[in-house]
């Protein structure tokens, strides 16, 4: 396993800074409540002047339940400050690449109505919640500089803001293709926030032929957006098949031709040499290394994401998997400053590694975790279980709506059950144990079981697995092989 930085030199709890008595620079203890029974001040009811007890920098997913977390601790109000370069409070950022997208007279989604923590069933925490619990938010003006000796940070348009504790919650940008090959001519696209989905709302609404280009989940969601809008759509990417990191081959096979079905063209293995511009200035076409090209008006560059570690450089990366090296209570190698979300390189506990997750479902584990043992006497390691997830052509009037749920980790041989009509199962298995599984339109409770199969990780028969004839008979023998205590 890779190391993992942690150099600070105490175990767990708060080290903050407090501007209104120099003599107590730096404070530790192993629970919030206990600065009240000390007689410490340090919450303020205004920020009047540039001193912030905590800081949370970025303003996406990982923010925004980091927040709940600090309203349930009741260590919000008139103590949080989130600083962010995006001009809406958090919201759910899967929604860009699914509902957002969906055609205007299909009930697209829109804020207020995906704001951070519907997407697991919480309160919508729009920009008046962030008021009401004393949070103050600072709205595209992105964090430029840090003097980590001085806790101190400066914004974009000059602000001044000191620190007590730090979360970088700055997840990840668009990786984009160079300005030289046309990777900035208008008509081409990236989806990471809400103007972006929005410029490309605008160029759906008069496109007639779009391409896409890469084969995974941005791919895959906004083939599936423009297939609702009626427009020509081809996928292009460089790898044998779709989601190569994780679907096998059988298994993308039948997603391609359903997305086949909806009219949808697929241009394996190429490389693009170039994106062209027409007489007016906008994308016109694709030019592939082979010398062919293919017509576009809109183009979409889904080809992977970058952590956004700049200015925190100094905090320590990892090298490996990038972003922001922590320890399990998302530590970084620096006292009182912390990481979590897309950008945190954290100790996957379960398979002994380091890795970095950039899905949803790790922003909110990592942000509630990271925030509990910041403000309590929690201890206990981060111990996430990799879970991935796409719904695709649901909008209102899709022949056939789509939504897969994986659990585990993709090693080892692979068993697939079912026929895709429309249920598929495939199950990993390594060394005898299921390692990981994944299932198309499965009902509540089969979805429910997953993450239980995956973390338990039992021995199954092979054989018996294999001979199953149904989707449903499959899951019951790996449930059948689960120890009684993780039985469900």
């Amino acid at each position: 396993m890779a190391s993992v930085s942690n150099s600070l030199s105490f175990k767990h709890g708060l080290s903050l800074w407090c501007p209104q008595s120099p003599s107590l620079h730096r404070i530790r203890h192993s629970s919030a409540k206990n600065f009240q029974r000390r007689g410490f001040v340090v919450a303020y009811s205004s920020f009047a002047n540039e001193n912030r007890e905590f800081v949370i920098v970025g303003g996406g997913n990982a923010a925004g339940y980091a927040a709940r977390t600090f309203v349930e601790h009741g260590m919000a109000d008139g103590r949080l400050c989130i600083v962010s370069k995006e001009a809406y409070a958090p919201y759910e950022r899967p929604a860009l690449t699914k509902g957002y997208l969906f055609p205007l007279d299909k009930k697209p989604a829109r804020l207020p109505g995906f704001h951070t923590c519907v997407g697991s069933g919480g309160e919508r925490q729009t920009p008046e919640w962030y008021k009401e619990k004393g949070i103050e938010m600072i709205y595209q003006d992105p964090v430029t500089s840090i003097d980590i000796e001085k806790q101190t940070l400066i914004t974009n348009s000059g602000k001044l803001l000191k620190y007590g504790s730090l979360i970088v919650a700055t997840g990840c940008t668009a990786s984009r293709f160079p300005e030289k090959i046309g990777g900035y001519l208008p008509g081409v696209h990236y989806i990471r926030d809400v103007a972006d989905a929005d410029a490309l709302i605008s160029s759906l609404e008069k496109a007639k032929k779009v391409v896409v280009v890469g084969g995974g989940y941005i791919g895959m969601e906004v083939a599936a957006a423009a297939v609702g809008w009626k427009l020509d759509t081809t996928i292009i990417f460089p790898e044998n098949h779709l989601l190569q990191r994780l679907f096998t081959p059988s298994l993308a096979q039948r997603y391609e031709q359903l997305y086949q079905q909806n009219g949808v063209k697929f241009v394996k293995g190429a490389s693009i040499k170039n994106l062209e511009a027409g007489s007016d200035g906008r994308v016109a076409a694709v030019k592939l290394e082979d010398g062919s090209t293919i017509d576009a008006d809109t183009i979409v560059i889904g080809i992977g994401a970058k952590p956004t570690v700049s200015p925190f450089e100094r905090v320590g990366l990892n090298s490996s998997v990038g972003g922001i090296q922590v320890d399990g209570q998302f530590r970084t190698s620096m006292p009182g400053i912390f990481a979590i979300g897309d950008v945190a390189a954290f100790p996957l506990k379960m398979y002994d590694r380091t890795a970095r997750v950039e899905h949803v479902d790790h922003a909110r584990q990592s942000a509630q975790h990271c925030i509990k043992a910041l403000l309590s006497a929690q201890t206990h390691t981060y111990d996430y279980l990799p879970y991935f997830y796409s719904r695709v052509f649901e909008y209102e009037g899709s022949p056939r709506k789509v939504w897969w749920q994986f659990f585990g980790d993709n090693v080892g041989e692979t068993i697939e059950i079912g026929n895709f009509d429309p249920k598929i199962a495939t199950f990993w298995i390594d060394s005898g144990k299921l390692k990981g599984v994944l299932v198309e339109s499965g009902s509540p409770e089969e979805f429910q079981l997953l993450p239980t199969l995956a973390r338990s990780q039992p021995f199954v028969d092979k054989a018996k697995l294999q001979q199953a004839s149904s989707v449903e008979e499959a899951l019951e023998i790996a449930r059948a092989a689960l120890p009684v205590e993780a039985a469900v």
